[in-house]
C-alpha cells in the first residue's frame, strides 16, 4: 500500500471523525457524563497506541529497505519516518500542555 493513500485514508477518517464530534448534540446537563462517550484517557491511550504502531512500521519499511527487500522504496521509507516523526512530536507536545495544565492548577490558590 502507497504511504501517499495511507495518509489520505487517514486524513479522510480525522475529517470524519471532526464531523462525528461536531455533529453530536451538547449534553443537556453538565453532570451527567454520556455513557458511549469515550473518556479523555482511552483517546490519549489510543493516539499513543497509534503513535507506536507508526513508529514500528516506519522502522519495519527502514528495515526491509536496509535488507534489500524488493518492493521497498526509499521515498517509502523516508515518508513512513517523516510521518513516525511528526506524529511523536505531536503526541509530545500534547504531553507538555498536558503537564503544564497539571501545574497550573496544582499551583492556583485554594
Amino acid at each position: 500500500m502507497s504511504q501517499g493513500v495511507e495518509f489520505n485514508r487517514l486524513m479522510l477518517e480525522m475529517r470524519a471523525m471532526q464531523m462525528d464530534a461536531l455533529a453530536r448534540p451538547k449534553p443537556a446537563a453538565p453532570s451527567t457524563p454520556e455513557v458511549s462517550a469515550p473518556n479523555f484517557a482511552e483517546m490519549l491511550g489510543q493516539a499513543v497506541n497509534k503513535v507506536n504502531e507508526t513508529q514500528q512500521v516506519a522502522g519495519q519499511l527502514a528495515n526491509a529497505f536496509e535488507i534489500g527487500q524488493s518492493g521497498v522504496d526509499l521515498t517509502d521509507v523516508m515518508i513512513a519516518s517523516q510521518k513516525a516523526s511528526v506524529s511523536f512530536q505531536a503526541v509530545t507536545q500534547v504531553r507538555n500542555k498536558l503537564v503544564q495544565a497539571y501545574q497550573d492548577i496544582m499551583q492556583m490558590p485554594v
